[in-house]
C-alpha cells in the first residue's frame, strides 16, 4: 500500500513542475519577441513628401495625371512626372483660389465645347423634327426619356428637366418634356427648345404609325426613383439595354444624380455617361454640361426678355453677377466676403474697366441696398426693381399672383416672375458670378446661373465662379 501511494504521489509531483516549465517559456519566447519588436527601427523614409489627408493638392496632383512610379529593391521612388515630383514637395496644406483654379484653365472650355456639339448632334439625330418624319418601321422603334417637373423652387425642378435630357443624352433617346394639364413647368416665363416633344404628341404618333397593331410594341414607361436609394438601378443596370419606350429618371432635384452613372458598374454606361460630364479622375475633362444642356433647351420668354433688357438700360451685359441668399441668416459676414470676392473678381477679370458693371440678385430687399453702397465708389451697380417696371409681365394678371405665405419665408416678398428676370438678367455675365449666404452658399438657383453664364457667351471672355470667398469653377475660353 505505501509503495502504490509513493508511486502516486510522484507522478503528481512530476505533472505539475513540467506545466509550470511549459507555460514559463511561452511566456518568456513571446516576451522577448514582443521585446524586439519594440526595438525594430522603422525604414528610413523614401524621400517623398506626402501631402496631408485634408491637403487641396492631393486631389489636384492623383486627379490630373496618374502618377507613375518605380520602386526598387532599396525602397528609393522615383516619379516619372516633374510636375507630380514639386506637387509632392510641397507641404502646404492650404492653397489661394487662384491656384486651387489653375487646374481647369484652358482645357475646360474645349471639352464645354466638344460637350455643345454632342448635344447639337444628338438632337438633330432624335429631335422631333426629325422623329415626325420617320417611316413607321422606324418610328416605332425609338425610344424616350421623360423629364417632367412641377412648379416648386426653380433650381430644383429645372434640374429635373436637364437631368432628362442628358439622359437622353447618355441612352440616344428623344426627349419629352412633361407638362401638367397642357402647360409646361414655368410655361409662361420659359421657352423650351422645339428638339422635345410632349407625352400627347408621342402617343398620337404612336397611334398614327400604329405601333401597336402593327409591330406589338406597347407604349410602356419604366420610373426609377432616384430618391429611393434600395431601389434605383442608377449604379448597377444597363440603362441602354431597356426595352420600354419610356424612361422616366424620377427625384433627381440637383447636379448629383445624372453623375451617379459615371459610377455604374456597366462599363458602356461609365462610357456615355463619361462622353457627357467627362472622366472623373481627370478634373481638365470636366465640360459645363448642365450650362450646355440648358442653353440648348431654354430661353426666356419674350416678356421676361423685355424686363431683362430694361434692367439693362441699353447698356452691355454686366461683368459680374452676385447672388445673396440671405433671408434666412442675415449675417454681416457674408456680405463681406461677398464684396471681398466681387473686389477680387473686378481686379483679375477687368482692371481696366473704369466702373464695371455689376449686377445684385437677392431674396432680401435690404442686402441689395447695403451691398450697393459697399460697390458704388468703383463699379456701376445694376438690379431689377420690378415695382418701378410697367412691361407686360408686371400686369394687372401678374399683380394677382401673389407669393403664398410658405414661399415669402424662403423666396423673399417679391412676385414669383421676378426670380426668373433675375435668374435671365444674372446668367449674362460676362466674367464672375459670385454668390453669397450665411449657410445656403451654392444653391441650386446660383449653380444654374453661373453654368447658364458659362455657356451664353462667346468665345474670348476669361471667367470665374466664386462661392463665397472659394472658387467653385475657373476656365478660360479660346477664339
Amino acid at each position: 500500500m505505501k509503495m502504490k501511494q509513493t508511486g502516486g504521489r510522484r507522478k503528481r509531483r512530476l505533472c505539475v513542475p513540467a506545466f509550470l516549465l511549459l507555460f514559463t517559456t511561452t511566456a518568456l519566447l513571446a516576451g522577448t519577441g514582443l521585446f524586439f519588436l519594440s526595438l525594430r527601427f522603422v525604414d528610413p523614409t523614401t524621400g517623398m513628401s506626402l501631402p496631408a489627408v485634408n491637403d487641396w493638392k492631393e486631389s489636384v496632383v492623383y486627379d490630373r495625371v496618374p502618377v507613375e512610379v518605380n520602386t526598387s529593391v532599396g525602397g528609393d521612388l522615383r516619379f516619372e512626372n516633374e510636375f507630380e515630383k514639386n506637387q509632392a514637395k510641397s507641404h502646404s496644406s492650404c492653397a489661394t483660389v487662384e491656384q486651387m483654379g489653375k487646374v481647369f484653365t484652358g482645357v475646360y472650355w474645349n471639352e464645354s465645347l466638344r460637350v455643345r456639339s454632342l448635344i447639337r448632334d444628338h438632337f438633330l439625330l432624335h429631335g422631333a423634327p426629325t422623329l415626325r418624319k420617320l417611316p413607321p418601321e422606324k418610328f416605332c422603334k425609338q425610344s424616350f426619356v421623360l423629364a417632367k417637373a412641377s412648379e416648386a423652387g426653380f433650381g430644383n425642378e429645372m434640374y429635373k428637366i436637364l437631368t432628362g435630357a442628358a439622359l437622353s443624352v447618355m441612352l440616344k433617346r428623344s426627349l419629352i418634356i412633361g407638362q401638367t394639364r397642357g402647360k409646361f413647368p414655368f410655361g409662361d416665363y420659359i421657352l423650351y427648345t422645339n428638339f422635345s416633344l410632349t407625352i400627347k404628341e408621342v402617343k398620337h404618333l404612336w397611334r398614327w404609325n400604329d405601333c401597336l397593331g402593327k409591330y406589338r410594341r406597347r407604349l410602356i414607361m419604366r420610373i426609377d426613383d432616384f430618391e429611393r436609394p434600395a431601389e434605383t438601378n442608377v449604379l448597377c443596370s444597363n440603362w441602354r439595354r431597356w426595352k420600354q419606350p419610356i424612361i422616366w429618371f424620377q427625384g433627381t432635384t440637383d447636379a448629383v444624380a445624372a453623375q451617379f452613372f459615371l459610377k455604374n458598374v456597366q462599363r458602356q454606361m461609365r462610357i456615355a455617361a463619361s462622353a457627357l460630364f467627362g472622366s472623373p479622375e481627370h478634373l481638365q475633362s470636366r465640360p459645363n454640361a448642365y450650362g450646355e444642356l440648358m442653353r440648348f433647351i431654354v430661353s426666356p420668354s419674350a416678356d421676361v426678355e423685355e424686363a431683362v433688357n430694361w434692367a439693362l438700360n441699353g447698356g452691355p451685359d454686366p461683368h459680374i453677377a452676385v447672388h445673396m441668399r440671405m433671408l434666412m441668416s442675415r449675417s454681416p459676414r457674408a456680405v463681406k466676403a461677398a464684396v471681398t470676392c466681387i473686389k477680387k473678381a473686378v481686379n483679375r477679370n477687368c482692371p481696366h474697366v473704369a466702373r464695371p458693371r455689376v449686377v445684385l440678385v437677392s431674396d432680401t430687399p435690404f442686402i441689395i441696398k447695403d451691398i450697393a453702397s459697399q460697390l458704388q465708389d468703383f463699379a456701376e451697380v445694376l438690379h431689377f426693381d420690378y415695382e418701378l417696371f410697367k412691361g407686360n409681365i408686371s400686369g394687372s394678371k401678374a399683380k394677382k399672383m401673389r407669393q403664398l405665405d410658405f414661399r415669402v419665408k424662403d423666396w423673399g416678398p417679391a412676385p414669383r416672375w421676378v426670380a426668373f428676370v433675375d435668374f435671365f438678367l444674372a446668367s449674362r455675365a460676362r466674367y464672375a458670378v459670385v454668390t453669397g449666404a450665411q449657410r445656403r452658399v451654392g444653391t441650386t438657383y446660383a449653380q444654374l446661373i453661373a453654368a447658364m453664364a458659362a455657356a451664353s457667351h462667346p468665345p474670348g471672355y476669361r471667367r470665374h465662379i466664386y462661392n463665397g470667398r472659394v472658387r467653385i469653377e475657373d476656365f478660360q475660353t479660346r477664339s
